[in-house]
């Protein structure tokens, strides 16, 4: 099993990379929403070379053709983009993917997958975007933990720094972060913070 860095940003453009590599944030998602496809090739090849030249592990959302195409190294799905994708070319281009859960169906659906990371969220109320479930809690992260055994489990939703060691003592492996840092009147004071609160 591939050992990920325990911080997880997610960004949505390549010029937060830009801003955040340096600090040395080690492990990146960048999602990337409603922009064409010339925009998203470009985005994406960027992010995959700031991501070499900082020795860090990039993480593509959704988009795993352009992923495979421009030989990325990890993609990110949610339960409604597993129906669309092709395991198979994933698999045999050597990406490795990591999946979302949020409830015991969504988690045995991923586990059959073989994935190299499961998400479960949201742990916590998140404003990032509406979703039909309510916050999972720290004890739904212990018990997904033992589920998931060596798998590496990555909390998400309504995390800050403040709470991160608290998701770690529940089980999870990694802690992944968007509008606590994206949001945040200094984001790279904050990215600091995160290093310190995870290192």
């Amino acid at each position: 099993m591939t050992t990920l860095d325990r911080f997880y940003p997610i960004f949505d453009s390549a010029d937060w990379l830009r801003r955040m590599l340096p600090l040395g944030v080690k492990l990146v998602q960048l999602r990337v929403k409603d922009r064409g496809e010339t925009e998203l090739r470009s985005e994406i090849a960027a992010a995959r070379d700031l991501c070499r030249d900082h020795g860090a592990v990039l993480v593509v959302n959704d988009h795993w053709q352009l992923a495979i195409e421009l030989g990325c190294d990890w993609v990110h799905l949610g339960q409604e983009d597993l129906g669309d994708a092709d395991l198979k070319a994933l698999k045999r281009s050597g990406i490795k993917l990591g999946l979302s859960t949020h409830d015991e169906d969504e988690l045995e659906r991923a586990l059959g997958c073989e994935p190299d990371y499961v998400a479960l969220g949201p742990v916590y109320p998140t404003i990032l975007k509406k979703m039909k479930w309510h916050q999972q809690g720290l004890p739904r992260l212990t018990e997904w933990k033992v589920r998931v055994g060596a798998v590496p489990l990555v909390g998400i939703g309504g995390m800050s720094v403040e709470r991160a060691p608290g998701v770690f003592e529940a089980g999870a492996d990694i802690v992944s972060a968007v509008t606590d840092i994206t949001l945040n009147d200094d984001p790279e004071a904050r990215v600091r913070a995160w290093l310190e609160v995870t290192r």
